[in-house]
């Protein structure tokens, strides 16, 4: 019963100082609510659309203008017209188009005489997603202007749909979209985007509550109010912040697949579960940082990078099995890695707990991290040997 004081008298200290500085709450319930509400806004459309594509016609014929019109009315592309190449690639250089094609000069006759006109292609891949998307239009409405056109020369021969078909395409690729029926961004990138986030906020502000009390030589007021039990005082003042991320990782699993309607084919209480336990995984990261550089500003520094790799390392833009070998290995270092495979098996899959249960224990192996550094740490708050500033 007296370790159980000692913990409820670290906890009311630490209460009283997220009331004093309002940093605590600023930092993790306005960043994570500003983000949300940013993210969900961002890509409610799911898909960008209305992308300006140039197209420079050189042909000037009833196939080429056809082909505009048709590029035009898909729903990712706006036809921009060009006079020369010249202007389409100003335009392209400077961000007014995605892309543009050059439709050549007697491309109409080429095709009624057996030719094979070449249509070119420029897109600017350093907007990734508005230049892949663009060249993805423009790429499957030339194959559907060439399956037009040998259809019509086929017809011509006395050849019939059936066998027409089976000559311009022989294989028909049935292609089903698992998880993302819709290929919405929104879901593609939110569901990782925001624990991401919140895996940040975590883990800075739980390296600067710590920090603080070396920062302002306040450690020692912190380890007399816990009577002098280090592991009284840590897990008082990690208490509040526990039971502050859970909830603020909870109402954003509420408000992704019950409020915003986001995929979830398994149960939303094994997120909550893997939302807890990833708390967890990030306040022991924090632990072991701050143990491991008991200076403020470094440790501050370290968690930012460290934070901002997960998002890379996280395989849901790049498959982290095409990565390097080394650099898959040190993907397993991030519990946002973690968090991310057990959503896909859960939210995705609908695997349940013996689908993912490896990235639970993966990530309650973080947990171990504070033991390296809690005697350095302890070391720390007694002496309050380090420059604070």
């Amino acid at each position: 019963m007296d370790f159980i004081h000692k913990v409820k008298a670290a906890v009311l200290r630490e209460l009283r100082l997220m009331r004093q500085r309002p940093i605590y709450l600023l930092a993790s319930v306005g960043v994570m609510a500003f983000c949300t509400v940013f993210f969900l806004t961002f890509l409610k459309d799911g898909m960008p659309d209305e992308l300006p594509i140039g197209v420079v016609d050189n042909d000037n014929s009833s196939l080429s203008r056809n082909f505009i019109r048709q590029l035009d009315a898909t729903q990712l592309g706006s036809t921009v017209r060009f006079g020369s190449y010249r202007q389409a690639r100003e335009a392209l250089q400077t961000g007014k188009i995605n892309a543009f094609c050059v439709i050549p000069e007697g491309m109409y006759e080429d095709v009624l005489s057996g030719g094979q006109p070449v249509m070119t292609l420029y897109v600017n891949s350093l907007y990734f997603v508005g230049g892949a998307l663009a060249y993805k239009d423009l790429l499957t409405m030339a194959n559907l202007s060439s399956g037009a056109v040998q259809r019509e020369v086929l017809r011509a021969k006395g050849m019939n749909d059936e066998a027409i078909m089976g000559q311009i395409q022989p294989v028909v690729i049935d292609a089903h979209q698992i998880g993302n029926v819709t290929t919405d961004y929104g879901v593609y990138l939110t569901n990782v985007l925001l624990p991401g986030i919140l895996e940040m906020i975590i883990i800075l502000v739980t390296v600067y509550a710590l920090g603080s009390e070396l920062k302002y030589g306040t450690s020692r007021h912190m380890l007399e109010k816990a009577g002098g039990s280090m592991s009284a005082a840590m897990i008082g003042k990690l208490i509040p912040y526990t039971a502050l991320f859970t909830v603020i990782g909870i109402i954003c699993d509420i408000v992704l697949y019950d409020w915003a309607g986001f995929p979830m084919a398994g149960s939303i209480w094994n997120m909550f579960a893997g939302t807890f336990v990833m708390v967890l995984a990030c306040e022991a990261v924090a632990f072991f940082i701050i143990g491991t550089l008991p200076i403020l500003r470094l440790a501050i520094s370290i968690s930012a990078l460290y934070s901002v790799l997960a998002f890379s390392l996280a395989g849901f833009t790049f498959p982290v099995e095409a990565m390097p070998p080394f650099i898959q290995g040190l993907a397993a270092a991030f519990p946002l890695r973690h968090y991310y495979l057990m959503y896909v098996q859960e939210a995705i899959f609908a695997s349940g707990f013996s689908g993912w249960y490896p990235q639970i224990i993966y990530m309650l192996l973080f947990l171990f991290l504070p033991a390296l550094t809690y005697k350095r740490l302890h070391k720390a708050y007694r002496l309050q040997n380090f420059p604070r500033k």
